[in-house]
């Protein structure tokens, strides 16, 4: 059984791994924006659930979503906010 009151480390992601993602991220946003849908909403909700009917097949979005793990996706959404805010 793991000791709880340890810390775990996560392996980061390569940085060119965080350009994919990074990329990746824009177009699927612009293909939500494109098809009426809120970008923030549904890429939250497929990061959460899982689910690659959040994303819209419009433009490749939910193809090219499903390339990455959402882990992948979730560090670089907190990258960029780290990175906006100075830290």
């Amino acid at each position: 059984m793991e000791n709880l009151n340890e810390t775990q480390f996560f392996d980061s992601v390569e940085k060119e791994e965080q350009n994919e993602a990074r990329n990746i991220l824009l177009k699927v946003s612009e293909a939500l924006k494109e098809k009426g849908y809120n970008p923030v909403n549904q890429i939250v909700g497929y990061i959460l659930s899982g689910d690659p009917t959040y994303i819209t097949s419009h433009k490749n979005a939910r193809s090219l979503i499903r390339k990455l793990e959402r882990d992948e996706l979730l560090e670089e959404v907190i990258n960029n906010y780290l990175e906006k805010n100075g830290l």
